[in-house]
């Protein structure tokens, strides 16, 4: 039984003191108990190391780390996830608004999955609902099959209540795209992850957060956009890290997806990738929701190899 298990919440902040009260609200008043909260701010200048001290000498739940330098978004978890002790581990940014029953739930939902997230739904920076949910972009997975997060993802890390022998499985991160990525890859290939159909995060969408989803405009000056030939090299090494993970369930297959994506990359035309894609289209774009001819014309972009892309974006 899970009814008194310990859970805890990895929190990560970093010059977040715009939102975190109201996220520190929808946490500390969660339904369900015992909850640990690792809060861990990452070398914050503005007044958020302050907030988090006048929480935590009111709440003694919440247990508070200061890194001496600046990690980054990633590094930041990975020390935030080392940090917890709860049977359960769930994941919280600085700039949401919870259910107050999100951790009920999930611990209620998870049964023999290694991990389960749910739905979330987005909202502005005043916290006013922008009538979308994150099941209305992709389609969210349940299942074993760890082909369908080579591609995609649809799972966000404020989602995410996972088991703690997964916590061995999926750290250090690699470098490669997102850590919340990586978390379903890894389970899916150790076991099963599910999801609710529930919206039980309010995800706000501003002009400072790290992801931008909804492709809502925003000021450019505030980050560089990424070239052709750095999104290649950030997809070459998510294929690699894939690759190298050690318990593939199915490592004949990632085997020749990798070698196929290194035949691209040197060669102008390489059919060999863009087949494979197709061949395997049903797991492979199961997340993703657009039309079959989308889902054709990824593959078929897929023929002119990373080389052309470099050389266009120099």
């Amino acid at each position: 039984m899970n009814d008194h298990a310990l859970v805890s919440i990895a929190l990560c902040t970093y010059n977040g003191e715009a939102y975190l009260r109201e996220q520190l609200d929808s946490i500390v008043n969660q339904s369900y108990s015992p909850i640990e909260v690792i809060a861990v701010d990452d070398y914050s200048s503005d007044n958020t190391l302050n907030i988090l001290k006048e929480y935590s000498e009111k709440y003694p739940s919440i247990k508070l780390f200061v890194n001496s330098e600046n990690l980054g978004y990633i590094r930041n978890f990975e020390k935030a996830l080392q940090l917890c002790s709860g049977d359960f581990i769930a994941l919280s940014d600085q700039d949401d608004i919870w259910d107050l029953q999100k951790i009920e739930k999930q611990v209620k939902a998870i049964g023999n999955h290694l991990l389960v997230y749910h739905d979330s739904e987005f909202v502005d920076q005043n916290g006013q609902s922008l009538h979308r949910k994150m099941s209305d972009i992709m389609n969210l997975y349940r299942g074993d099959q760890p082909e369908a997060f080579l591609f995609f993802n649809c799972i966000s890390g404020h989602s995410v209540l996972m088991k703690k022998e997964l916590k061995d499985e999926i750290l250090p991160f690699p470098n490669a795209y997102f850590h919340d990525w990586w978390m379903g890859y890894v389970a899916t290939n150790l076991g099963s992850i599910d999801f609710l159909v529930e919206s039980l995060v309010k995800y706000r969408q501003h002009q400072k957060a790290d992801t931008n989803i909804l492709k809502r405009k925003r000021d450019n000056t505030l980050r560089n956009p990424l070239t052709s030939a750095v999104k290649y090299e950030r997809k070459m090494l998510w294929i690699k890290s894939c690759f190298e993970y050690p318990k593939n369930k199915n490592p004949e297959f990632i085997r020749h997806l990798y070698a196929e994506f290194k035949k691209n990359k040197e060669e102008y035309i390489s059919l060999g990738l863009a087949k494979l894609i197709f061949k395997n289209r049903d797991v492979l774009f199961s997340i993703n929701k657009k039309s079959a001819f989308s889902k054709l014309n990824f593959a078929l972009k897929e023929l002119w190899g990373g080389k052309i892309r470099r050389i266009f974006s120099e």
